[in-house]
C-alpha cells in the first residue's frame, strides 16, 4: 500500500487554503479533503510493514504541534513545478518530523533522500501544504497568471493553530488525482 505520515490540518486551516486556491487560475489543486503536511513519504509498502509502524508509532510520546502557515513559495526553479504554502511549528514540528522518520527507519522502512527532497534541504526541514502541481510544458499565458497570484497572495499566511494528530495516510494513485484516507491517527501532546 502507498502510504505516508503527516499532519491533517485543523478544518479552519484547511478551509482557508481551500479559499486561497480559490484565487488561482493555474495548475492542478489538490481538493481541499486532501491537503495535509508531510512528513514522511513511504512509498508502497506490505500490510504487515504498517502494522508494525503502527505498533512502533502507538509507543511515541509525540510532542504537542501548533501550525502556522507562513507565506507561499514554488519548487523547481525556471521551471516551477509546485506551489505551496510555508509551515512554520517551531522546533516541536522538527522533532516530530525527526520522530517519525527514526521510527520508520527503525521498523525497516528505507526513506529516500531523493524521493523526500522537497521536504529535507540537507539537514534542514522544509515543511509545506501543496496547493498546486504545474506541467512541466507551462504556457506563457498560464505562466502570467501564476505570476500574477503570487504577487497577490505571495505574503498570505495563516496564523498559528493546535494540531490534534500525527496520521498515517494510505494514497490511492486515481487518473484524476490521489486519493488518501486515514488509516490511523497518533495524539499530539
Amino acid at each position: 500500500m502507498r502510504a505516508f505520515l503527516a499532519l491533517d490540518l485543523p478544518e479552519e486551516m484547511r478551509a482557508a487554503v481551500a479559499s486561497l486556491q480559490d484565487q488561482l487560475r493555474v495548475g492542478r489543486k489538490p481538493p481541499a479533503e486532501n491537503l495535509h503536511l508531510t512528513l514522511a513519504f513511504l512509498d508502497d509498502q506490505p500490510e504487515a510493514v504498517l502494522a508494525e509502524l503502527h505498533e512502533a508509532l502507538q509507543g511515541e510520546r509525540l510532542p504537542e504541534i501548533h501550525l502556522a502557515l507562513q507565506g507561499l513559495e514554488l519548487f523547481g526553479g525556471a521551471r516551477p513545478r509546485v506551489l505551496y504554502a510555508k509551515g512554520e511549528g517551531g522546533a516541536a514540528l522538527v522533532a516530530l518530523h525527526r520522530t517519525v522518520r527514526r521510527v520508520a527507519r527503525d521498523v525497516g522502512i528505507e526513506l529516500s533522500r531523493e524521493r523526500f527532497r522537497p521536504h529535507v534541504t540537507l539537514a534542514r526541514f522544509r515543511p509545506h501544504v501543496t496547493l498546486a502541481r504545474f506541467r512541466r510544458d507551462m504556457s506563457e499565458d498560464e505562466a502570467v497568471k501564476l505570476g500574477q497570484f503570487m504577487a497577490r497572495c505571495g505574503d498570505w499566511q495563516f496564523s498559528e493553530a493546535p494540531i490534534a494528530a500525527l496520521c498515517l495516510f494510505g494514497s490511492e494513485l486515481h487518473p484524476d488525482g490521489a486519493v488518501h484516507d486515514v488509516l490511523a491517527g497518533y495524539p499530539l501532546g
